[in-house]
């Protein structure tokens, strides 16, 4: 396969960061409405940035909410000071390649920023793309990294462990790889969308990455 870049999503396909996610949302909301959210509700608010979320929700004070949810953010990432176990080794592994890296995520800037320092990842991606306050842009954001690169669809993967990260992948003409190795990831519905290959552990990634790139 002549793969010469892979872009990651970054929650559940990097380290498993969406339970921070969901513990800095309750908090804040807990603060500025009165109100406990669980897991499945602040999922559904998913597509915009953090950003995109507090301004719809606390137009006057969105500023105040989003500097109190990534300061609750930082504080619970204490939880998870690595990435999944063998995805250091596996993005060694691209490296070595000669297969350029980067992250188009959902998340917003702040929040991004703080995983990857946090999981020690801050220097292995020369571009991370964030979401926007808009919604999901993830087709126009992995085309700027192909702007970047120089590169055709066709020569980039992108992995995530989320069907709109498959369904991105497949709108750009990119090579879709489906990360299911996340403790909440559904394997069923990566699949349905008939990536390359939709992966349960990340020692199957690194079995590719071997096998594939030589």
């Amino acid at each position: 396969m002549n793969l010469r870049g892979l872009i990651f999503d970054l929650d559940g396909t990097l380290g498993d960061t969406l339970p921070i996610c969901f513990d800095a949302f309750r908090v804040t909301f807990r603060h500025y409405l009165k109100r406990e959210y669980n897991d499945k509700q602040i999922r559904a608010m998913f597509g915009p940035t953090e950003e995109g979320i507090f301004q719809d929700m606390f137009p006057g004070t969105w500023e105040d909410a989003l500097g109190m949810y990534l300061r609750e953010y930082r504080r619970a990432h204490a939880t998870c000071r690595e990435p999944f176990p063998g995805m250091p080794e596996a993005l060694s592994l691209l490296r070595e390649r000669q297969v350029r890296l980067a992250i188009v995520t959902g998340k917003g800037p702040g929040s991004a920023k703080i995983s990857l320092q946090e999981m020690g990842l801050a220097d292995a991606f020369e571009i991370v793309e964030a979401g926007s306050p808009r919604g999901g842009v993830k087709p126009d954001s992995m085309r700027k990294v192909l702007e970047v690169w120089n590169m055709k669809a066709e020569q980039v993967a992108c992995i995530g462990d989320a069907p709109s990260d498959i369904r991105s992948a497949h709108e750009i003409g990119a090579t879709p790889l489906g990360a299911a190795w996340a403790a909440g990831a559904n394997y069923d519905a990566l699949a349905s969308l008939k990536p390359l290959h939709t992966f349960t552990a990340t020692e199957q990634f690194r079995e590719w990455i071997h096998n594939e790139l030589p």
